[in-house]
């Protein structure tokens, strides 16, 4: 079973919102065993939108669309949906009904034309009641196919999935079990990990469909397949996830979608321990990412911003000639910094972090995207010097997702 995606709205192509719809759509599809083979966003014009509901007719069993079904003339769905099911609109009384409660609830008691026109509906649908909004959804079926198209407002959108579209497409279809899980891998270049696991790759069961998506410092590995047993299907993924396990164990951070930062803090609360941090090219970004952790002040101390090396000196006692001597991105100073926050705050382990960021700030030595990573324990310090690019954010991103990762495996050895 065969779905398409389609988003109507000019605010979409020209970058003034994000398309967020297709992204829960896709998803809450696939939960009930339906495959999205197109996401589509084209512009609010007759032609357009004429031609994609041909093309995604001859593509997809199931066409769900959102947007162009507001109150003002730009919104020009309805009229083109009624050329191309052959439709006449009419006045639904049961969504005008709707509509003036809805705007009595919220202190607007005259209802004026356009939100009238609202209620006009193509005399040959299905209408899907919005009582949460004030454009009603249309089902309609031709040709064996389903067609559904709902207000761009997310909030009335996913109403109307949920309780509408979702229930009736599964009352209407004997619908496959479609089973994704996902793992995460750090520490390792995406195609350094290919190589590394194409034996086990090359052999996976050929009805699990692997998909690589990475992102700085992490790869995650998405498994796919369908059929019609969900536990054996889940049971097919989790057999060849535990056989990965032994090729990269150091690297298999988590056999969930969890976030690194939600492994430290599994990991720190089944030790009982701290963590503090000491940054300096991350701005804190890695404290953010920690306390963006529900519960993380049971076991994140502090941070130290030691953006300068007054603050490196004053504040975590790092060595004015060691700064002089070998720089503030050199391996003497981040140990210190590390050290130095650990014993400031009193916790049982620390990250510090010092590089350059960039886009200035460079060397023939030291060039941009050099950083210098530390983690500390009462008995242990381990530091490594990386080069992770140019770009600046990237790097910051690149910075924090590897220090997490350090500190990850000193917290399992």
């Amino acid at each position: 079973m065969k779905s398409e995606i389609i988003t109507i709205g000019d605010e979409i192509l020209i970058g003034q919102i994000v398309d967020t719809n297709s992204a829960w759509m896709a998803q809450k599809l696939n939960s009930i065993g339906i495959s999205v083979c197109q996401i589509t966003s084209i512009s609010d014009e007759r032609n357009h939108i004429l031609t994609s509901l041909q093309d995604a007719e001859n593509r997809a069993n199931i066409i769900l669309v959102t947007g162009g079904l507001g109150p003002t003339k730009d919104d020009i769905t309805k009229n083109t949906v009624c050329e191309y099911f052959d439709s006449k609109l009419i006045m639904h009384e049961k969504s005008l009904l709707n509509i003036k409660t809805f705007l009595e609830k919220r202190g607007v008691n005259t209802i004026i034309d356009n939100n009238r026109n609202q209620a006009m509906i193509p005399d040959n649908c299905i209408v899907l009641e919005n009582f949460i909004g004030t454009a009603p959804g249309m089902w309609f079926e031709k040709a064996g196919k389903i067609f559904v198209f709902m207000p761009g407002v997310p909030f009335e959108m996913q109403f109307l999935v949920t309780n509408e579209v979702l229930p009736r497409i599964k009352a209407k279809f004997t619908l496959p079990e479609i089973v994704h899980k996902t793992i995460q891998v750090y520490g390792i270049p995406e195609a350094h990990l290919a190589e590394k696991i194409s034996d086990w790759e090359n052999s996976l069961d050929k009805r699990i469909k692997l998909a690589y998506l990475p992102s700085p410092g992490l790869i995650k590995l998405r498994f796919s397949t369908k059929g019609s047993n969900r536990k054996e299907l889940q049971s097919l993924i989790n057999s060849e996830i535990l056989k990965l396990k032994e090729i990269i164990p150091s690297n298999l951070i988590s056999t969930e979608e969890k976030k690194i930062e939600e492994v430290i803090a599994d990991l720190l609360k089944s030790k009982k321990s701290t963590l503090s941090t000491a940054e300096s090219c991350t701005g804190g970004a890695i404290s953010q990412a920690i306390t963006s952790i529900s519960g993380s002040s049971e076991y994140f101390v502090g941070s130290v911003i030691s953006y300068s090396n007054d603050v490196k000196i004053n504040e975590l006692g790092v060595d004015k000639n060691n700064l002089l001597t070998y720089g503030a991105v050199s391996k003497e100073v981040v140990e210190q910094m590390a050290n130095g926050v650990r014993n400031k705050l009193n916790t049982n382990y620390s990250i510090a972090v010092s590089g350059i960021a960039g886009p200035s700030g460079g060397t023939a030595e030291k060039p941009v995207g050099t950083i210098w990573i530390a983690v500390a324990s009462e008995n242990n310090v381990i530091s490594k010097k990386y080069q992770f690019g140019d770009d600046r954010l990237r790097n910051i991103e690149r910075a924090k997702n590897t220090a997490l990762d350090m500190l990850r495996k000193l917290l399992l050895s």
